[in-house]
């Protein structure tokens, strides 16, 4: 599956900033999917995560209570809607999916996603 993020841009701290993810001309609807971020000189790491049903999500300690993530299957997207941003959030983020059989689990890590999008860089000034 392609994927396809859009959204990102730069925003002074404080700011919020929502970011999607489609699918080229497919559905998500079996796919559980994520978020990541990869910042100058860092290793990818894990934002937030939600079940192939979107019913369940996990969020990385540093984003939790500021960042949510939904997945509409309607719409064929995956959200990201970022708020309370830092400059410690600079990055470009990353879209992920894993085909899905069963509707609970959630991952989060880099090595359980097969598919990935090209990356939207995200640029909070001071």
């Amino acid at each position: 599956v392609e994927l396809v993020e859009s959204g990102g841009g730069l925003v002074q701290t404080g700011d919020s900033l929502r970011l999607s993810c489609a699918a080229s001309g497919r559905t998500l609807s079996p796919y559980a999917l994520a978020w990541f971020r990869q910042a100058p000189g860092k290793r990818r790491e894990f934002v937030a995560a939600v079940n192939r049903d979107g019913g369940r999500t996990s969020y990385a300690d540093s984003v939790k209570g500021r960042f949510t993530i939904s997945k509409d299957n309607a719409k064929r997207a995956m959200f990201l809607q970022m708020g309370g941003l830092t400059p410690e959030d600079t990055a470009v983020y990353y879209c992920a999916a894993r085909a899905s059989t069963d509707s609970i689990p959630i991952y989060i890590t880099v090595a359980d996603y097969a598919y990935w999008g090209q990356g939207t860089q995200v640029t909070v000034s001071a």
